[in-house]
């Protein structure tokens, strides 16, 4: 059911409120030799202002998905912004490192935003438009992301790095003024009133932690070193603590019976496999576009310039984006997502046999977006059809968790082929960059190949 006066705007709203988890979002990648120099750390310290963001994101998100599938939807997405309001604040006026890391882990809130207004848009748009309004919601991060870039580069190339977070800052007030006038005011009647599950937030908080931790840190401290095999080890207790907890409590922070059904499995698995895949092009794309010419591989772009190569991937999501909301009454979700990856493993391979121009990476770069709005427009549509609008919060926010932590994996495994693969001068060598994109590509086509046979399977 929607309120009245609230259709026509509401949509435009939660989508401007979730812009903000891509424009916080991309204050990382390319900061990071800025704030190294900056607070005169290391490159392998600074890295901490994206693993802290990760952290945090990766272990508020479920609770927030669980929280906004109750009464008080507004206050807690309103509440939220606040939040990331400060981090950007605290960040942009940081003295030293250990502050800047308290404002990067409050910013961490924005990874919990998107769920929030998804499961806004199933409570209040009309069931006409609330497909529609989910798959625009799934893709704003990729989108916006190819907006952040750009403009964190101009920044970081023109500017001090404290306008960027400025930026931020400035930006959620907007989203927070929006979200005011256009979501409804008051309590949902309609909501669940559950005791939130404590015990299952904890245990899911401490596992996610372990094994973010660890994934991001296991090139830097070994990954046969006692910490790493540490952080697998409790990730492994707790998480299956976490599971056995969640199927004996009757309110459970995810109902992982819900989640059992074929579509929520095949958006969840596709939301981990993927968001590797795309986390190590995005990033591979970026040092490429950076690295100087002598590497044999290198564009040698400046930062001002250099977020811009993003530009291209936020055009391709955008694009499929609006190209699902037309096929969605005309295709089945399930036949979109082979679809969506098999584009992204076309751009992988063109990458991988082509990326020394810019216009190889441009074009690689945008139909990377193309396949990954396609698959992320249609992942919280296929769980949806399968679960109760109740536990639509939370279903959708362990999808948004399992892209993160796919993510983190993907920044792992280019990070240590990488690191294993680097030239006197510091810098990675072309080998490493063919290995990691082959990597990439391999992993593409096995999920391509997989959701292949599973709609085969479907069919018969």
């Amino acid at each position: 059911m929607s309120e009245p006066g609230h259709d026509t705007r509401l949509l435009p709203a939660l989508v401007y409120a979730a812009l903000s988890t891509a424009i916080v979002s991309s204050l990382g990648m390319l900061l990071v030799p800025t704030i190294s120099a900056e607070f005169q750390v290391t490159v392998s310290t600074a890295q901490w202002m994206l693993t802290i963001n990760l952290l945090v994101g990766a272990v508020v998100t479920p609770v927030m998905g669980r929280l906004s599938d109750g009464p008080h939807k507004k206050r807690l997405l309103v509440g939220a912004l606040i939040i990331i309001l400060v981090g950007s604040v605290v960040a942009a006026l940081s003295t030293n490192f250990s502050v800047f890391l308290i404002g990067r882990a409050l910013q961490g809130f924005s990874y919990g935003i998107v769920p929030m207004t998804i499961a806004l848009a199933r409570r209040y748009l009309p069931a006409e438009k609330s497909t529609r309004g989910i798959a625009s919601l799934s893709v704003t991060v990729s989108t916006g992301m190819g907006i952040g870039y750009p403009l964190t580069g101009i920044v970081a190339g023109r500017l001090d790095y404290q306008f960027a977070f400025w930026f931020a800052a400035v930006f959620v007030v907007s989203a927070m003024i929006v979200v005011i006038l256009a979501v409804p005011s008051g309590p949902d009647d309609q909501a669940p009133r559950a005791r939130f599950d404590v015990p299952g937030a904890t245990v899911l908080a401490f596992g996610l932690a372990a094994l973010l931790l660890g994934v991001s840190e296991g090139e830097t401290w070994g990954w046969s070193a006692p910490p790493t095999l540490s952080c697998f080890a409790v990730t492994v207790v707790l998480l299956t603590a976490w599971v056995l907890l969640e199927l004996k409590v009757t309110q459970p922070l995810i109902n992982l019976r819900v989640l059992r059904s074929p579509d929520a499995l095949v958006a969840n698995l596709s939301a981990i496999t993927l968001g590797t895949v795309m986390y190590m092009v995005l990033s591979i794309g970026s040092i490429i576009a950076q690295a100087p010419e002598d590497t044999g591989y290198g564009i040698a772009l400046p930062v001002f310039w250099a977020g811009f190569v993003m530009l291209p991937f936020s055009v391709g999501s955008f694009t499929a984006n609006r190209i699902v909301r037309h096929l969605a009454k005309r295709i089945q979700m399930t036949t979109l997502l082979p679809l969506g990856a098999s584009l992204v493993t076309v751009a992988s391979l063109l990458l991988l046999f082509a990326h020394n121009q810019l216009w190889e990476i441009l074009l690689g770069m945008f139909f990377v977006g193309m396949g990954v709005g396609t698959t992320y427009a249609a992942m919280p549509a296929l769980i949806a059809r399968t679960v109760a609008t109740d536990e639509l919060g939370s279903a959708v926010s362990f999808n948004q968790v399992l892209r993160t932590v796919g993510g983190s994996f993907g920044s792992a495994i280019s990070g240590a082929v990488l690191a294993a693969h680097l030239g006197l001068d510091g810098q990675p060598t072309s080998n490493g960059i063919f290995v990691a994109l082959a990597v990439s590509a391999i992993g593409c086509a096995a999920v391509l190949i997989g959701l292949l046979l599973d709609r085969a399977r479907g069919a018969r």
